[in-house]
């Protein structure tokens, strides 16, 4: 696919690779998003941060704002009022945001039930004018994130993504899942094509994009320029590089194995007890060692059931060895 040989650029960000990996709260903090990075990642996108609760100091929004090394900082904003995402904006700015993009794609209760996120594809003036806002308080590019729309009733993704070009934004992100869907069933990325016909900006596909075949398919079936991994990539951080890598017709990079991937996620659990602190970082982990013991094939067991539940981060990592390297038997 000689078309996806080169990198994009977003005004003065130059993105190496065509294949990023998505914004995902509670996972994609810094750790994981510096393990992405250096195996190969095109680009990376903070966790989603609330724009008020960044405003109002909350400490893990804050967190959140943090820059990982190796890649241009990109923040994603959520909010349902400008004054907070302005606030937010400067804020992303001070802690050295390369880029900002908003969030209109969500489907948590909690962010839809606040107005936010995928509930603002119900509304597409509201939408239009956070959009606005955000692109007016910033001299960095701007990117937007979105669904398919709201339901089957209401695949408004072209209209909205159209409104955004017009506004300003620099790059839309279309998941192809409705709001309704949730994360049920199969992504469609058939329907993305129309956001392609309405846009002339970068416009990236994501959902269900697990491997460099199914990122080909992607790119065939909506006709976007880049791609964007978001669950495919739990426990295997190194998979975006992977499929940004053969996109570019280079060597796809060898997947750590034996005592490199040991290395790989005894080094990621320690950053996760930097980040977080011990007393918070044993139990945020888990879901990384349990999706990293997933990828090896131990799914199950009582070793499994022990490592995850343990609260020792010395007796974690003295077991890890064993965990990824047995066998499902020897596990159980």
């Amino acid at each position: 696919m000689a078309q996806f040989a080169c990198g994009i650029s977003i005004e003065s960000v130059n993105l190496p690779n065509r294949a990023f990996l998505a914004p995902m709260a509670g996972i994609t903090d810094r750790p994981m998003r510096e393990i992405a990075a250096r195996f190969g990642a095109g680009m990376v996108v903070s966790e989603m941060i609330a724009s008020e609760a960044l405003t109002t100091g909350q400490d893990d929004m804050v967190r959140r704002t943090a820059a990982s090394e190796g890649l241009p900082h990109v923040v994603q904003l959520a909010g349902c009022e400008a004054k907070w995402l302005v606030r937010g904006v400067e804020i992303a700015e001070d802690a050295g945001a390369d880029m900002i993009d908003l969030n209109l794609g969500c489907p948590s209760k909690r962010v839809t039930n606040g107005f936010a996120g995928s509930a603002l594809m119900r509304v597409p003036d509201v939408a239009l004018r956070l959009i606005e806002a955000t692109v007016k308080a910033t001299s960095l590019p701007v990117t937007v994130k979105m669904r398919l729309g709201w339901d089957d009733d209401n695949l408004n993704a072209p209209q909205i993504a159209k409104s955004a070009e017009e506004a300003g934004a620099r790059m839309v992100t279309v998941h192809g899942r409705t709001r309704q869907q949730f994360y049920k069933g199969e992504a469609r990325w058939e329907p993305v094509r129309a956001v392609r016909d309405a846009v002339s900006i970068p416009l990236v596909i994501n959902g269900d994009i697990t491997d460099i075949e199914r990122a080909e398919a992607a790119l065939e079936a909506s006709g976007a320029d880049a791609v964007m991994i978001g669950r495919g990539a739990q426990g295997r951080p190194w998979i975006v590089g992977q499929i940004g890598a053969a996109l570019a017709g280079g060597k796809m990079i060898d997947a750590p194995q034996g005592q490199a991937l040991i290395e790989l996620v005894s080094a990621h659990y320690e950053a996760m007890l930097d980040e977080y602190g011990a007393e918070l970082g044993v139990r945020v982990a888990r879901k990384h060692i349990g999706w990293y013991l997933d990828m090896v094939g131990v799914t199950g067991g009582a070793a499994r059931k022990a490592l995850l539940t343990n609260n020792e981060p010395s007796e974690v990592l003295a077991a890890l060895p064993q965990m990824l390297g047995a066998p499902v038997s020897e596990a159980a």
